[in-house]
């Protein structure tokens, strides 16, 4: 069994996530409840659960807070909160988990799946250092992301990859140092992680990173020629819209 807490000051929310748990996740054993930064970080003190979910906003600290007074974190985390872009923009750089309230019931399921996968993984304090530095100082690093392999926890830059390319529900990313990397993501999951960054998807298995685009070849359908020698080819419906890009590129199409 998962050892998982509940951390929302607001009960009902408790109640709703307690209940979809019990009743669709019976993997998840919750050995207590917290309302708040304080009874959250006291439970910490005696428990050791393999997960927590964590509301994000909480009157007497926020979740970030409780993360940030914690010397170790073993457990895994998945953020609850109502929408907030800003506070999901940095989880999402992290690589933390996270649920939208009201929380959906195939969302929740998804989520424990993932950490039913990742129990084995190396330790996450990489993944929550990226989280509050990307919350305190954004400025300071804008483009930094969270990749992890099966036994790495990857911290990159986003302007070093040049391009993304699917492999059934894993996503291959070529960088500007010749080397590659193989995670166990979606290329859907990886264009929204990349959403703030130059990056377009010009194909179903090809994400690329406009900054490293060359040129474009008209031959067999249409191509696009990267820094690094490679040849993108951009799908029908993409190409009116690659063009466009193009155009304001000054690169001869």
């Amino acid at each position: 069994m998962v050892k998982a807490i509940l951390v929302d000051d607001e009960k009902n929310s408790r109640d709703a996530l307690r209940q979809l748990i019990t009743r669709y996740c019976p993997q998840i054993q919750i050995i207590a409840e917290a309302d708040g930064y304080v009874s959250a970080r006291n439970i910490l003190e005696q428990q050791r659960p393999d997960v927590i979910f964590l509301d994000v906003q909480m009157p007497d600290g926020s979740g970030f807070q409780l993360l940030e007074s914690l010397n170790n974190i073993d457990f895994e985390i998945v953020f609850t909160t109502a929408f907030d872009q800003y506070a999901i923009q940095a989880i999402k750089f992290s690589a933390l988990d996270y649920l939208l309230k009201p929380i959906d019931i195939e969302e929740l399921r998804t989520t424990v799946d993932k950490i039913l996968k990742v129990r084995q993984m190396p330790s996450i304090n990489k993944k929550v250092e990226v989280l509050l530095q990307s919350l305190k100082f954004p400025e300071k690093f804008p483009n930094r992301i969270v990749l992890h392999t099966s036994d790495t926890i990857h911290v990159v830059d986003a302007n070093n990859i040049i391009r993304c390319e699917s492999d059934d529900y894993y996503t291959r990313f070529f960088f500007s140092d010749q080397t590659t990397l193989m995670v166990s993501k979606t290329l859907k999951e990886v264009e929204e992680l990349l959403n703030p960054h130059s990056f377009v998807r010009v194909h179903k298995s090809h994400l690329v990173n406009t900054q490293y685009i060359r040129g474009y070849n008209r031959q067999d359908g249409g191509v696009l020629i990267l820094s690094d020698g490679s040849r993108i080819p951009v799908s029908r419906r993409k190409r009116e819209s690659i063009h466009e890009l193009l155009d304001g590129f000054d690169i001869q199409i």
